[in-house]
């Protein structure tokens, strides 16, 4: 069957049109997205400005009618932390309905973390033993650990790339005050959870999805992504602790000019590997593979377990 996944995330709105069946592996037909930054359509208090909610409505509109053009049976319409955390999200949402007919579910952040866990286990596969994900959003981390295809830990953080550069980086090149402090909040929050996901066992195979990660793996010498899916990359922390200060002296314009950074994606990458770096820290790991499904792929993997077979 053909599938569509609808993903509503705090940096980026993603349509990803699959074909796919119960038993193998979702092969992408079709992709259009647009870096929306609902995130950044922020009023003072939380709510998301009335600019955000039109452009929302927007791209919604035309992807319904892209996955409906392209022979979608479905739609699968989801949304992560900046529509959850949102005072006015119902709101926001109840007007997606009425303007789109497209019914975005709003995931928890242990949700995200559980069903981007069981498409790292899928890629990867049962010799993997026990997984350690990590994945980076805009708006949150999500950790996840464990020895099946369900983790026996999944948990959410506030420390995405985006909301973490909002509230704490103000100046281009960053300064090296907010940078410290910022440091320092990130590690306090993660050593919270570490515990945690410590508990549940030393991971056999640690992973990182995400652009974030993609980019900073691209940087510090993976491939690019032109060389496909298929090709192994990682992100070593040797490495990485050697770009670090090389990336908080850029500006947002030369870090844009990085392989594998996008100019939407440069004021970010800064925040994105401070967390990077922390989760290798905290939980001892010298390097992560990077996995290229992630949570959209999770999603359409967990609708597929449902169905009968035929």
């Amino acid at each position: 069957m053909r599938l569509g996944v609808l993903d509503v995330g705090s940096n980026t709105v993603h349509l990803l049109v699959v074909d796919a069946h119960r038993g193998a592996a979702p092969l992408p037909a079709y992709s259009h997205k647009t870096e929306l930054r609902l995130a950044e359509h922020l009023e003072k208090d939380g709510r998301i400005a009335q600019s955000g909610a039109d452009e929302l409505v927007s791209f919604i509109s035309e992807a319904a009618e892209l996955a409906a053009d392209k022979g979608c049976e479905s739609v699968m319409a989801f949304a992560t932390s900046a529509l959850r955390e949102a005072p006015n999200g119902e709101k926001v949402l109840d007007r997606v309905r009425a303007k789109t007919e497209v019914d975005l579910q709003v995931l928890t952040g242990q949700d995200e973390a559980r069903l981007t866990f069981l498409a790292v286990r899928r890629w990867f596969g049962w010799s993997s033993g026990r997984l350690a994900v990590f994945d980076i959003g805009g708006g949150s981390l999500e950790i996840a650990a464990g020895s099946d295809e369900e983790p026996t830990v999944a948990v959410s953080v506030p420390l995405g790339a985006g909301r973490l550069t909002r509230e704490s980086l103000t100046q281009d090149p960053p300064d090296k005050d907010e940078v410290k402090a910022l440091r320092r909040r990130i590690r306090i929050e993660m050593a919270a959870v570490a515990g945690d996901v410590l508990r549940a066992g030393k991971p056999q195979r640690a992973v990182a999805t995400s652009k974030t990660f993609r980019s900073l793996a691209r940087i510090t010498g993976a491939a690019p992504s032109d060389d496909g899916p298929y090709v192994p990359r990682s992100l070593n922390r040797d490495a990485l602790a050697e770009w670090l200060p090389k990336l908080i002296a850029m500006t947002n314009h030369e870090r844009g000019e990085l392989p594998g950074v996008s100019a939407g994606r440069s004021t970010q990458l800064v925040a994105g590997a401070l967390v990077a770096d922390a989760v290798m820290d905290l939980f001892d790991l010298t390097s992560l593979e990077v996995c290229p499904w992630a949570l959209r792929e999770g999603v359409i993997l967990s609708r597929l377990d449902q169905l009968q077979p035929r």
